[in-house]
């Protein structure tokens, strides 16, 4: 609804073509980086999971959980988040591992691999 409103306003140059060419800049540089390297691995979040409840408080520190799964979403290359480790207070973190563009099958073989390293 924000989207529309700001979109119909006359605010379009100042938000939406400014977002869309840093979209193309992270687009760019993140092909640069698979030019040299077959995946992107990062922590797919900031910190450990937190339990059930523990957070609906204090939306911006869920929101900022999630932080790290948007560079897959805005530069439209695959990733997935595997469960892989548990943190000393027994609440799990993982890791996400990242694609280029159209490279699902070389991402699940490889995520596959990650799994079977942790058994």
């Amino acid at each position: 609804m924000l989207g529309t409103f700001v979109l119909s306003t006359g605010y379009y140059d100042a938000y939406f073509t400014k977002a869309q060419k840093v979209r193309r800049k992270l687009v760019e540089k993140t092909q640069l980086v698979f030019n040299e390297f077959d995946f992107i691995l990062m922590p797919t979040s900031p910190s450990v999971a937190f339990k059930i409840g523990e957070k609906t408080d204090d939306p911006i520190a869920m929101y900022l959980a999630d932080i790290y799964t948007v560079f897959a979403n805005l530069t439209g290359i695959p990733g997935i988040s595997l469960p892989l480790f548990k943190h000393s207070n027994g609440m799990p973190f993982g890791i996400q591992l990242m694609a280029k563009q159209f490279n699902e099958l070389s991402l699940l073989q490889a995520s596959q691999q990650l799994m079977e390293f942790k058994k």
